[in-house]
């Protein structure tokens, strides 16, 4: 029995289940696609799948190099604390 009828010639999803929308970039913390790419990942063609899946490690550096979230918080901790 062959397996081929379970193939399929789509591009994945970047989804690893880490949804969250980064409030200022605007874009998902775990998989780094807009809200909009996300709803309509299921209605775009693989073409138009590959594209955005090549644009996403560039994407994953906006939010690498902000200075916000936990570590900022201990940063800003830490400085406050040294200033006493």
């Amino acid at each position: 029995m062959s397996d081929d009828i379970w193939r399929r010639d789509e591009v994945e999803s970047p989804c690893v289940k880490l949804c969250m929308l980064h409030p200022e970039a605007q874009i998902c913390v775990g998989c780094y696609r807009t809200g909009a790419e996300i709803a309509g990942w299921s209605l775009f063609t693989p073409e138009e799948r590959r594209q955005i899946m090549e644009g996403l490690p560039a994407r994953s550096a906006q939010l690498t190099s902000r200075h916000g979230g936990r570590a900022a918080r201990r940063r800003s901790r830490r400085t406050a604390r040294s200033a006493e």
